[in-house]
């Protein structure tokens, strides 16, 4: 379908999910609500879970009126172009994460950068981070910070990697900030305590906005047996040298 060349493109709304089975309310602002209400065409990284998001916010939207575009990293980067077509006709969309905030360790960056290009407006919407709510929670530095994304797989890779995350921080005072996939956390924490100095500060931050919540910060040397299980749990984890 051509874009009228006259009228004006819709807006992207970046629209934060849930970082777990929370109900809505507890966590989100009626904007993400209001939003959702309104708009029928989202780019989104799975189909299934994005129809339950929705779903469980508005209840009576019709499933058979949603379009939606997938984005992962499956997905031909030469398509992009084509998933903002909705807003390039004068209709607002909805960028949704997996969970927690789109474009922030996610590729909706990718969608954003994009729709700027295009001259569409991008309007982020307030919710959830893992990230800054456990750089929020965990007492360390929050004037400088770095976000990491994951670390090597590969353990002499990922050895080095919190070397020079360590070193970083303690040249720059700088929390560093980074996370794993979930069924790996408890070999993560291993190779961190084995690898990290004794005092340096390590956070971790689990299942945040969820009734299991756990932070804990405490120095290498404090962290003793038994440690926190980990395994399939959302975490993040930050240090501090």
């Amino acid at each position: 379908m051509e874009t009228n060349p006259t009228s004006k493109p819709g807006n992207l709304y970046l629209i934060p999910t849930l970082l777990g089975d929370n109900e809505p309310l507890e966590v989100l602002p009626l904007t993400i609500k209001r939003a959702i209400e309104n708009i029928d065409a989202y780019i989104v990284e799975n189909e299934r879970s994005a129809r339950r998001f929705i779903k469980k916010i508005t209840p009576r939207k019709s499933q058979s009126s949603l379009e939606l575009f997938l984005l992962n990293k499956y997905t031909d980067t030469e398509m992009l172009p084509e998933f903002l077509q909705p807003c390039l006709e004068g209709r607002d969309m909805g960028l949704l994460s997996e969970a927690g905030c789109p474009a922030v360790a996610d590729p909706g960056a990718a969608i954003v950068e994009l729709a700027h290009e295009k001259g569409i407006r991008v309007v982020p919407l307030v919710g959830p981070s893992s990230i800054l709510l456990g750089l929020m929670g965990s007492g360390l530095n929050g004037q400088s910070f770095a976000f990491n994304g994951y670390l090597p797989i590969e353990g002499a890779e990922r050895k080095k990697a919190i070397k020079a995350l360590e070193k970083r921080s303690a040249e720059l005072g700088q929390t560093q900030i980074f996370m794993e996939t979930p069924y790996r956390n408890d070999k993560l924490l291993e190779e961190l305590l084995r690898t990290l100095k004794p005092q340096t500060r390590l956070c971790i931050a689990a299942d945040l906005t969820q009734p299991t919540q756990y932070i804990q910060t405490r120095q290498v040397s404090a962290w003793k047996q038994p440690l926190p299980d980990l395994h399939k749990r959302p975490a993040v984890f930050l240090l501090l040298a």
